[in-house]
């Protein structure tokens, strides 16, 4: 996936709750071999601060790997808190925001939760705190509802733009 360009790339996903961000991941980073890290998980599993997950992601560069990175990235600031880690590290981040419409995310939290309550829940909480990326940001925007094979080719085109760059 590196192409001309010789800087080892990092893949930051994100988009809402339910939106596909993890199948996605799972699905990509197997068919190109890309090591994935879901950094909300990782807080949720080990009870990392965010200052512990910047020093496990700083380790895993050190692997000069192409990466996938999803969750911790809803804000602007938290994108740019990591985007300014992996340049430190030679990395080039690209930002792939993948969204779905409401209805979709509100159906797929209620199957998962099996909870009406705890779907909204969810759901008005994620709302108040993505913040979609700005254009300077300059990310792949995908469909949380197309197939896979599309999202790829969508996304291997879209970093063969910015390469062109």
């Amino acid at each position: 996936m590196e192409g001309k360009n010789l800087k080892p790339r990092a893949l930051l996903v994100f988009g809402a709750p339910c939106s596909g961000k993890t199948t996605f991941c799972e699905k990509f980073a197997k068919k190109f071999g890309l090591a994935f890290y879901d950094l909300h998980e990782l807080k949720e599993k080990y009870g990392f601060s965010r200052k512990n997950l910047l020093v496990v992601l700083e380790q895993v560069l050190k692997t000069k790997q192409t990466i996938l990175i999803e969750g911790e990235l809803e804000t602007e600031k938290e994108r740019e808190e990591v985007r300014n880690l992996l340049r430190s590290k030679g990395y080039d981040p690209s930002l792939i925001w993948i969204q779905t419409d409401v209805s979709t995310i509100r159906s797929r939290l209620k199957s998962r939760y099996k909870n009406l309550a705890k779907a909204k829940e969810i759901y008005e909480k994620a709302v108040s705190s993505i913040e979609a990326p700005t254009e300077i940001e300059k990310p792949i925007i995908l469909s949380g509802k197309h197939t896979f094979e599309t999202q790829t080719k969508h996304v291997v085109s879209g970093l063969a733009e910015l390469s062109d760059k």
